[in-house]
């Protein structure tokens, strides 16, 4: 694989509501990444990060740029700049065999759909799967489906790939699997997880918490304060109290 290309993120004052009230933000950030990790627990604003990044939501302020794109407001650039493997597959994939699948990202880069089909081919021979081409999607297991949604975004080249949970709900041999084939992709990355133990390989994270950025900085120390962070909340027992 080669060297990782390097993104570049700014977010300005960039905030999201859901139902009038701000889940995510203000935020601002200016910085460059091959490899960015977002920790944090559930609730704390990882997958609304992930649909802001990857232009599906609009902020509510501010504005959400990569590499100087604003990826909500200009779709048609945002779709080569990047892509999103959501934490459930069943919520991407639209169409019932993987060629059509893996084909139909490519026609909304402007392919026609012959050549559409054969970049698609071209991309299931490069995983060594050429032989799921006429599978249909719905005889696939859920690492499978996975490794599909890899698939049709890889196909568009998109330079920045946002990964939200990807391994939750895998057992380790088919993570361990999909984590191969995500080394196949050499854009840059932003791999959102609540386990630390994901992010080992990125080169900076970012700790969010109730929608904010607790901490960032170089991996080994933002992990290291996230965990300390986590296990003084573990020590404690307010998981018992009916009140909150």
């Amino acid at each position: 694989m080669q060297e990782a290309f390097s993104a570049q993120l700014t977010l300005v004052d960039t905030s999201v509501e859901i139902d009038a009230r701000c889940v995510l933000g203000p935020l601002s950030l200016d910085l460059s990444f091959r490899r960015l990790g977002v920790v944090g627990r559930n609730g704390s604003g990882k997958s609304t990060l992930a649909r802001l990044l990857a232009g599906l939501i609009a902020p509510a302020g501010g504005t959400c740029r990569l590499n100087g794109v604003d990826v909500y407001t200009d779709r048609r650039a945002a779709l080569r700049e990047v892509g999103i493997l959501f934490q459930n597959p069943d919520h991407q994939i639209i169409f019932p065999t993987v060629l059509e699948e893996v084909a139909f990202g490519l026609t909304q880069l402007g392919r026609k759909k012959a050549q559409a089909e054969r970049d698609a081919l071209a991309i299931l021979a490069r995983f060594g799967k050429s032989d799921w081409a006429q599978s249909p999607v719905s005889s696939l297991s859920h690492g499978q489906k996975h490794l599909v949604c890899l698939m049709s975004i890889v196909a568009m080249a998109p330079k920045v790939l946002v990964l939200d949970e990807p391994f939750a709900g895998l057992d380790f041999p088919t993570k361990t699997q999909l984590s191969r084939y995500l080394r196949l992709f050499d854009g840059a990355v932003i791999h959102i997880s609540h386990d630390p133990s994901d992010l080992q390989d990125c080169e900076s994270v970012l700790w969010l918490e109730k929608g904010q950025i607790a901490r960032s900085g170089d991996t080994k120390s933002v992990l290291a304060q996230y965990l300390e962070a986590m296990e003084t909340l573990g020590a404690g027992d307010d998981i018992s109290d009916l009140s909150r």
